[in-house]
C-alpha cells in the first residue's frame, strides 16, 4: 500500500491525472467494458447511498414524493419543444430495433432488419417530454396542482470525453419534475429546491457554493430561467454542482397541458425540473482530497470511524477485542458509523494507509499497552495529526471531533475560494488573470455576441449571475457598454 500511494499522482505535478489516480486507486470506480461508461465500486457507491438519502430526505420534506417513469422516449416527444431538442440532439442515444437473431454466417448475432421500430426510441437523456406527456393525463383542474415529483434514474448523453463521475455517458441522478397552476408557485418551487441543493452541499459535503442564475447561452435547453450553484475546485475550476430551471410554460403549450382555473378558464400549467447527479462524487474528491488521498466530510463518509488492533498474539487480539465491542456500541448509540478491522492478513501499517487513502474521518488505534494505560491512538484525516487520548468518554470525543473536521474542512475549501477570487476591471486584465485560475468578478453588457467572444479567446464562462453580493452597476470590460452587475467568469469541468 505504501508504494502505491508513492505511485500517486502529486496534484502539482499533473492535477488531471491525481483525479484519475485517486478514483482507481481509492477503489471507487473505473472504465467499464462500454466505451465511456463506469463502474461505480461499492467505496463509491456507498458515497452516493448517503447523498441520496440525505437529498431523498430533504425532498420529502418540502413536500415531494418519488415516481419512475421510463428509460425511452418516443423520438417525436423530443422534436415538439424546440429549444429543448436542439440543446440534447447530438447526445441522444437512439434504439431502431427489437430483436437479434442468430447470423446465418454464424458469427454470433446480428440486428434483425425484420424488427427495425415503427418510431425509434430515444434513451432518456433527461425525462421533461415523458413527464409532461404523461401529466397530461393527471391534470385537468386546478385541485389537481401542484404535482411534487422526483425521479431517482439513470440517464444517457452520449459524451466523446469522458471522466470518470464527472463526464460519463451514462450517469446516476435525480430529476424533479413540477406542475403548479401559477407563475410565481413555479418561481418560488425553483428557488426553493435551489436552496436545498446549496444546503446540502455546504452543510453536507463540506463545499462553499455561490447560487446565481445563468446567463442564456449557458441555460438549459427548453428553460426561461435556470438557478445553479457552482463551486471552485482546488486547481482553481469552477464545477456546477446542482440546477434548478424554471420551465415557465413551454413544455405544458408543447404537450397541451392545460387545466381548469379558479375562474372556471383553461390555462397553461407551469412547471419546473432540477436536479443533480454522481457528478457530486467528483466534486466532493477535487474539493478536499490531498496528495494522500480522500478526505471525505463525516457526514458523509461511508464510515466515520475505523479501529485498527495492534497485538502480537491471540489473546491479546481477544482483549483489544473485548473493549473495541464496548467502543462500537457507545459510537453507534449517538450514530456514529464505526468499522472494526480486526483482519488478520493485513498489518497495521498497511490498514493505516488504507484508510488513509481512503479518506476515513478518523481512525483508531488500540493496543495492548493502550489496554493497560487506559489510552487509544486518535489521527484525523483531515489535518493528518495523531494525539493519544484516554478511553473514558471516547464516544464523546469521537462525536465533538467528527463535527470540527467537518467544520474544518468546509472552512479550508471556503478560504481557498475566497484567496482565489477576484474583480478583474479591463479585458487585458481578465485575460492574464484567467490564466492563474479562480473566479473572476467582472462586467459584461449582457449579450450573447460579447459572450460567445470571452468563451472563444479564453475558453472562459459565464459560471452564473450571482444571486447575492454586490451588485453595483458598471461597464462590460470587453465593449464599454452598461452591465448591471459583475458576473462570475472561470473555466469550468
Amino acid at each position: 500500500m505504501a508504494k502505491e500511494l508513492k505511485e500517486l499522482t502529486p496534484r502539482s505535478e499533473n492535477y488531471s491525472q491525481w483525479y484519475n489516480d485517486l478514483v482507481i486507486k481509492a477503489d471507487m470506480a473505473e472504465n467499464s467494458a462500454v466505451r465511456g461508461c463506469m463502474v461505480i465500486k461499492p467505496y463509491g457507491y456507498s458515497i452516493w447511498e448517503k447523498m441520496h438519502d440525505e437529498l431523498d430526505r430533504m425532498f420529502k420534506e418540502t413536500g415531494h414524493s418519488n415516481a419512475y417513469f421510463p428509460l425511452f422516449i418516443p423520438k417525436s416527444f423530443l422534436s415538439r419543444e424546440a429549444d429543448h431538442v436542439e440543446g440534447f440532439a447530438k447526445e441522444c442515444a437512439v434504439v431502431t430495433h427489437y430483436r437479434l437473431k442468430t447470423d446465418p454466417e454464424g458469427k454470433g448475432v446480428v440486428v434483425d432488419p425484420a424488427a427495425k421500430l415503427e418510431e425509434e426510441l430515444i434513451v432518456r437523456p433527461t425525462s421533461e417530454t415523458i413527464i409532461w406527456n404523461t401529466y397530461k393525463n393527471w391534470i385537468q383542474s386546478y385541485r389537481d396542482l401542484p404535482i411534487l415529483c422526483n425521479q431517482w434514474a439513470n440517464v444517457v448523453r452520449w459524451e466523446m470525453r469522458t471522466r470518470l463521475f464527472l463526464r460519463t455517458a451514462e450517469f446516476l441522478w435525480q430529476e424533479g419534475h413540477t406542475a403548479h397552476a401559477t407563475e410565481q408557485e413555479a418561481i418560488e418551487e425553483t428557488e426553493r429546491m435551489l436552496n436545498v441543493y446549496a444546503d446540502f452541499v455546504e452543510n453536507f459535503m463540506a463545499i462553499p457554493v455561490v447560487k446565481g442564475i445563468k446567463s442564456p447561452n449557458e441555460r438549459f435547453a427548453g428553460a426561461v430561467e435556470t438557478y445553479c450553484i457552482e463551486a471552485m475546485m482546488q486547481d482553481g475550476k469552477a464545477l456546477q454542482a446542482g440546477t434548478s430551471h424554471f420551465l415557465g410554460q413551454n413544455f405544458a403549450k408543447a404537450f397541451d397541458v392545460t387545466f381548469i382555473n379558479k375562474d372556471n378558464k383553461p390555462e397553461y400549467v407551469w412547471a419546473t425540473s432540477w436536479g443533480v447527479s454522481t457528478r457530486l462524487i467528483g466534486a466532493l474528491i477535487m474539493t478536499h482530497s490531498d496528495d494522500n488521498g480522500l478526505v471525505l466530510p463525516p457526514k458523509l463518509a461511508p464510515f466515520q470511524v475505523v479501529i485498527v488492533p495492534i497485538y502480537k498474539t491471540a489473546e491479546q487480539l481477544a482483549q483489544i477485542s473485548e473493549k473495541v465491542d464496548q467502543i462500537v456500541a457507545a459510537l453507534r448509540a449517538r450514530g456514529i458509523s464505526v468499522k472494526f478491522d480486526n483482519n488478520d492478513t493485513k498489518k497495521p501499517g498497511w490498514k493505516f494507509a488504507e484508510y488513509e487513502l481512503k479518506g476515513v474521518p478518523v481512525r483508531l488505534a488500540l493496543g495492548a499497552r493502550d489496554l493497560e494505560n487506559g489510552t487509544v491512538e486518535v489521527a484525523r484525516r483531515d489535518t493528518l495529526t495523531k494525539e493519544t487520548v484516554s478511553l473514558e468518554g471516547i464516544d464523546a470525543y469521537v462525536a465533538d471531533l467528527l463535527e470540527a473536521i467537518q467544520k474544518n474542512i468546509f472552512k479550508k475549501a471556503a478560504d481557498y475560494r475566497a484567496a482565489n477570487t477576484r474583480e478583474v476591471n479591463s479585458y487585458e486584465e481578465f485575460k492574464v488573470e484567467i490564466e492563474k485560475g479562480g473566479f473572476l468578478l467582472a462586467h459584461w453588457d449582457g449579450t450573447p455576441e460579447t459572450e460567445e467572444l470571452i468563451k472563444a479567446e479564453t475558453k472562459a464562462t459565464i459560471r452564473c449571475i450571482p444571486l447575492e453580493g454586490d451588485k453595483t452597476p458598471g461597464r462590460c470590460m470587453v465593449t464599454g457598454k452598461p452591465s448591471k452587475q459583475r458576473v462570475i467568469f472561470a473555466r469550468s469541468y
